[in-house]
C-alpha cells in the first residue's frame, strides 16, 4: 500500500483539535460539498491483510469515518468540529482506534456513488474547516516494490504461477547392442 501521503488517525484528530469551534465541511470533488446537514453515522476500524500478485503478504489498518446526508435537510450549518470530536470520543470509549490507521472518509448521495476517499488537505475557508477529499485508487504493490506488473520484457508475468522445473531427459543406452566386448552370462566378465 502506498502510504506516502495518507493521513493517520492520530494526524487526522490533531487537525480537528486545532479548530474545535469551526464548522466542519467536506468537499468530495471540485465544487461538490457534502450537504451541511450531514451526520457522522459511524466510525469503523478495518484491519486489512492481503496477499499481492507477487505472493507477498501485506497488512495495515484503516479507520473509516462514514458521513450520511439525511433525506430531509435538518440544518443549514455544518456540525462544529467540537461535535465531531465528541462523536470520536464516544467511539473511542468503546473501540480503541489505531493511531497509525489510515483514515478514509466514506460518503455517497444520489449524485455521487458511495465510496471511500482520503482526506487530502485541511484548510480554513470562510470560517469553516474544510476537508478536501481525494479518491482512493487501485495499485500494484509489486510495482511499488520495484517489481513489475503484467508481462516483463522476457515474457514473464508477475501474476502467473511460478514455472515448474522441467526434469532433465536422460538418454538410455542399450549396452548389449554396442559393438565390441560385451558381457554375457558365463563369459567371466562379471
Amino acid at each position: 500500500m502506498n502510504n506516502t501521503n495518507l493521513l493517520t488517525w492520530k494526524a487526522f484528530k490533531a487537525q480537528l483539535e486545532q479548530h474545535p469551534h469551526l464548522p466542519l465541511q467536506f468537499q468530495y470533488a471540485a465544487g461538490a460539498w457534502v450537504d451541511a446537514s450531514y451526520h457522522i453515522t459511524e466510525i469503523k476500524q478495518a484491519p486489512i491483510v492481503s496477499v499481492d500478485c507477487g505472493g507477498q503478504m501485506n497488512s495495515w489498518t484503516e479507520v473509516i469515518v462514514q458521513l450520511w446526508e439525511p433525506s430531509q435537510r435538518d440544518s443549514d450549518q455544518a456540525m462544529p468540529v467540537s461535535k465531531a470530536l465528541s462523536i470520536i470520543a464516544v467511539v473511542e470509549k468503546v473501540l480503541p482506534l489505531n493511531p497509525l490507521g489510515i483514515v478514509k472518509i466514506e460518503f455517497g448521495n444520489s449524485q455521487f456513488d458511495t465510496r471511500q476517499m482520503y482526506p487530502a488537505a485541511f484548510t480554513v475557508q470562510d470560517g469553516n474547516l474544510v476537508v478536501d477529499l481525494t479518491p482512493d485508487a487501485t495499485q500494484c504493490k509489486a510495482i511499488e516494490r520495484g517489481g513489475s506488473c503484467g508481462t516483463t520484457a522476457s515474457g514473464e508475468e508477475c501474476c502467473a504461477p511460478a514455472p515448474t522445473a522441467e526434469k532433465p531427459k536422460v538418454q538410455l543406452v542399450e549396452l548389449t547392442t554396442l559393438p565390441g566386448n560385451s558381457c554375457t552370462p558365463g563369459s567371466g566378465c562379471c
